[in-house]
C-alpha cells in the first residue's frame, strides 16, 4: 500500500503530493517525534511519578484496589510508573499503532506484562465490561494530553469522555488540576508578528509611506496560537503591563466539559502602554494539595527556580484584534474564549462591563488574507527596518530612469519599493505566483499604486509578451527571495528557477537583484536542541531503550541525510568552528544542468575537553547552514548567523528565519586527547534538477 504526502518542490515553488511506501509515514511521525523530548524532561518526569505514588496510596489508604487508566501512553511509561507505585492493574491507551507495539515491547522489557495491558484504540473506542478491552472503570485516571496550549490535543473531549465511559466518579486524576496564567504585555516585537507597520521610504521628491489597507489593521488574525520559547525572550523586547493573574482551571477528578466557554477577569494596569498581546502558560498540580507541581512559567515569573528546559510545552502569545491603551490604575476586563482546542482573547475596558460585554465564543477569521499569506515569522521579516534598508540602498544602487522591473517574490514590498525609487514614467510589473493576489490588489489600492504596479498572473514559465504589455525585455529582474512553500532555507532558490523560466523576457545585460546566494555552514553545540534527537536509556529507572531504537531507525529510513528547520533564536548554541561558505548560486546565469557538489572540512574550535569524549555521542553537536543572499557586490543580507557575539562562541541568528540543523550522531571511540578529531569533513550535493540539498558529515 502507497501514501501520498506533501512536499515543496523548489524547482517549481509548489506543493506537490508524492506517492511513498506506506512505511513513510510512520517513519516521519517516530522521526521527527518529540518522545525524546518528554522522556528527557526530568521534572516533568519526577513530578509525574510523585504525583502517581500519591494517587495510589490514597486509592489504597481507602481499601480499593487501585484501577489505572493511561490515556496517550506512548512508552507506557506512565503506567510503569504506577504499577511500580502497587497499582493492582493499569489499561494503557495508545491510538498509534507503531507506538502501541513499542509500549507492549518496554512493558514486558521491563517485567509488568502482568500488570499493564496496552490497547490499541482511540480511548473514545475503548469498552468496559467482562468482554470490553477494560474489565471495570478504573479509579484513577492518569494522562498527558497537553500541549503548549494545554487544550489543543483534544484534551476537553478526551477527558470528557473518559469521566462518562471510562472512570469512575470520585476517580483520582494524574494530574488532578491544570491552570492557566495571563499577564498582559506591550512588545513592539512581538506585535511586529501579527501587524504591518508603515514603511517609510526617502524617494528623490519626498518621503513615501508605505500603508496596510484598512482591512488589515482592523483583522483579528488567525485564531493559531504562537507558541515560542519565551524564556529567550530578552526582558528589553516587551514590558509587563499586569501582574499575573489565573484565567481559568481545569479540574481533571471531575466531569470536564469540552463545549465553548469564555472566562473573564478584571486586571489593574500596573504601567501604562499599549496592551498588544496577552503572554500565557499553565501550570499542574500532580496531587489535590498542589504540593506537587509543575510549571511552565517563564524566567521573570519564578527568577529563583531551575528552569527545566522542553520544547513540548512552551509559552504562548496571544494577540489582541487590535492595541488597546491602559493606564496605571485604571481597571480592564480581559476575557478568554475557547473551543474544544483553542483559546483566543479580548480586552474591554472595565466601564463597557456595564452594557454587557460580547460573550460570543466563535473563533477569530482572518478577514484580509494577509495573515494567510505571511506568516508570523514573515510578518516580522516585513517589519525589520534593517533588513528593508539594506533592499532600499541595493535598489538605489541598480535603478535607473529606463528601468523596467519584473519582481519574482510572494508577498513581497519589493515592487513598492522600486517604484518609489524609480522615475514617475518607469513601469513595474510584479509577478505574483501564488494566491496573494487579491489582497495585493487590496494592498496597491490602499496605496493608491493600482495603476503604477501591473500584477501578471502566470506561473514565470507561462509569461508571454502579452503579459509584460508586449515590451519584449525587462532589464531588472527582482526577488528577496521569499516564498510561502519553502521549508529548508534552500528552497526560497526556486527564484533561480523562475530566473531561468523567464530568461528569454530579461534583457541580455540585466541586472537580477540578488545577484547571487550562498550556502554556508557552522558546527555548533547546543546548549538544549540535542534533548529532542539525544537516547534517553533510561527514564527514571525504566529502560525505555526500545524506544531509542525506533527513533534511530526512523530517521535512517530517510532522515539521517537530511537537515530539519529550527529557528535557533528559540535554541542558543555555541560556535565550535568559524562560519564557511561552502557552495555559490550565481543568479546572473540559469540553472546549469550539471550538479553542484563540494566536498572539504571545518576546523573545530572551543571544544571542551572534558566533554570531548562524549563528542558526538549525543546529537549534543551539529552543523547549522542558511544561505546568504547577496544583492548587490556590498551589500547582503543573511538568514542565518547574524554574528557571534563573545569569545564564547554565544551565536545571534535572523529571528525571522529557520536554520537547517544537521544532528551528529556518530561516536568516537578513541578517548585520549592526542586522537580527537580537529575537524569535521563535509560532502555537500545540490541536485539542479529537484532544487535538493544532500549532506554527510563526517570525523
Amino acid at each position: 500500500m502507497k501514501t501520498f504526502c506533501g512536499r515543496a518542490n523548489p524547482t517549481t515553488g509548489a506543493m506537490e503530493w508524492l506517492e511513498e511506501d506506506e512505511d513513510y509515514d510512520y517513519h516521519q511521525e517516530i522521526a521527527r517525534s518529540r518522545y525524546a523530548d518528554m522522556l528527557h524532561d526530568k521534572d516533568r518526569n519526577v513530578k509525574y511519578y510523585q504525583g502517581i505514588r500519591a494517587a495510589v496510596s490514597r486509592v489504597k489508604e481507602r481499601g480499593e484496589k487501585a484501577i489505572v487508566l493511561d490515556i496517550g501512553t506512548g512508552t507506557g511509561l506512565l503506567s510503569m510508573m504506577a504499577a511500580s507505585a502497587g497499582a493492582d492493574f493499569c489499561y494503557a491507551i495508545e491510538v498509534f499503532k507503531p507506538m502501541a507495539n513499542a509500549a507492549v515491547k518496554i512493558v514486558e522489557k521491563n517485567g509488568f506484562s502482568d500488570k499493564i495491558k496496552v490497547i490499541n484504540k482511540h480511548s473514545t473506542e475503548v469498552t468496559v465490561g467482562p468482554d470490553g478491552d477494560m474489565q471495570c472503570r478504573a479509579n484513577i485516571l492518569v494522562t498527558e494530553l497537553f500541549d503548549t496550549e494545554l487544550i489543543g490535543e483534544g484534551a476537553l473531549p478526551t477527558y470528557e469522555h473518559a469521566h462518562e465511559h471510562l472512570v469512575q466518579e470520585g476517580c483520582e486524576a494524574v494530574p488532578h488540576r491544570a491552570t492557566v496564567y495571563v499577564q498582559l504585555a506591550e512588545s513592539k516585537r512581538m506585535w511586529s508578528w501579527n501587524k504591518l507597520f508603515p514603511v517609510r521610504v526617502e524617494a528623490e521628491d519626498g518621503e513615501k509611506v508605505i500603508v496596510s489597507p484598512s482591512e488589515m489593521e482592523n483583522c483579528p488574525g488567525v485564531p493559531s496560537v504562537c507558541d515560542i520559547q519565551l524564556n529567550q525572550m530578552p526582558s528589553s523586547d516587551f514590558t509587563i503591563l499586569s501582574d499575573v493573574v489565573v484565567m481559568f482551571s481545569v479540574d481533571f477528578s471531575k466531569p470536564v466539559r469540552s463545549a465553548s466557554a469564555y472566562y473573564r477577569v478584571q486586571l489593574e494596569p500596573v504601567k501604562s502602554g499599549k496592551a498588544q498581546i496577552v503572554l500565557s502558560w499553565w501550570d499542574m498540580d500532580m496531587d489535590p494539595s498542589g504540593k506537587i507541581n509543575c510549571t511552565m512559567a517563564p524566567y521573570w515569573v519564578k527568577p529563583t527556580s531551575a528552569f527545566q528546559w522542553r520544547d513540548h510545552w512552551m509559552q504562548c502569545v496571544y494577540f489582541l484584534p487590535n492595541e488597546e491603551p491602559v493606564f496605571q490604575g485604571e481597571n480592564v476586563y480581559l476575557t478568554a474564549y475557547r473551543d474544544e482546542y483553542s483559546v483566543w482573547y479580548k480586552l474591554q475596558k472595565a466601564r463597557e462591563e456595564e452594557n454587557k460585554a460580547d460573550v460570543r465564543v466563535d473563533s477569530p477569521v482572518c478577514r484580509c488574507q494577509a495573515h494567510l499569506l505571511w506568516n508570523r515569522p514573515r510578518f516580522g521579516e516585513l517589519n525589520d527596518q534593517n533588513r528593508t534598508r539594506q533592499y532600499i540602498n541595493s535598489l538605489t544602487k541598480v535603478l535607473k530612469t529606463d528601468s523596467v522591473c519584473l519582481c519574482i517574490s510572494d508577498g513581497s514590498l519589493l515592487p513598492v519599493l522600486a517604484h518609489y525609487l524609480g522615475a514617475k514614467q518607469v513601469q513595474y510589473f510584479f509577478l505574483i505566483v501564488f494566491f496573494c493576489f487579491f489582497f495585493f490588489l487590496k494592498f496597491l489600492k490602499a496605496n493608491h499604486l493600482e495603476d503604477k504596479i501591473k500584477i501578471v498572473e502566470a506561473r514565470p514559465e507561462l509569461l508571454t509578451p502579452s503579459h509584460l504589455e508586449d515590451r519584449k525585455v525587462c532589464n531588472i529582474l527582482l526577488g528577496e527571495p521569499f516564498f510561502t512553500t519553502s521549508l529548508l532555507p534552500w528552497h526560497n532558490l526556486y527564484f533561480w528557477y523562475a530566473r531561468t523560466a523567464v530568461n528569454k523576457h530579461l534583457a541580455s545585460d540585466a541586472t537580477v537583484l540578488p545577484q547571487s546566494a550562498s550556502l554556508h555552514v557552522m558546527i555548533v553545540e547546543f546548549q538544549d536542541l540535542w534533548r529532542i534527537r539525544s537516547p534517553c536509556g533510561s527514564c527514571e529507572g525504566f529502560d525505555v531503550r526500545t524506544m531509542d531504537d525506533m527513533i534511530k531507525n526512523s530517521l535512517n529510513f530517510r532522515e539521517s541525510k537530511e537537515a530539519e528547520p529550527h529557528p535557533l533564536w528559540e535554541y542558543p548554541c555555541k560556535s565550535l568552528s568559524d562560519p564557511q561558505e561552502v557552495l555559490i548560486f550565481d543568479f546572473r546565469r540559469t540553472v546549469p544542468q550539471h550538479c553542484l557538489s563540494t566536498e572539504g572540512s571545518v576546523n573545530l574550535l572551543r571544544v571542551n575537553a572534558k566533554i570531548i569524549v562524549f563528542f558526538f555521542f549525543f546529537p549534543l553537536y551539529g552543523a547549522v547552514l542558511w544561505m546568504e543572499y547577496h544583492l548587490t557586490a556590498d551589500i547582503s543580507v543573511s538568514t542565518g548567523l547574524m554574528q557571534i557575539s563573545n569569545d564564547k562562541g554565544n551565536c545571534e541568528w535572523n529571528p525571522h528565519c529557520k536554520q537547517a540543523v544537521y544532528f551528529f550522531s556518530s561516536v568516537i571511540e578513541s578517548e585520549t586527547l592526542t586522537d580527537l578529531p580537529s575537524a569535521v569533513t563535509y560532502a555537500i550535493h545540490f541536485d539542479t534538477k529537484t532544487g535538493e540539498i544532500t549532506m554527510d558529515f563526517k570525523l
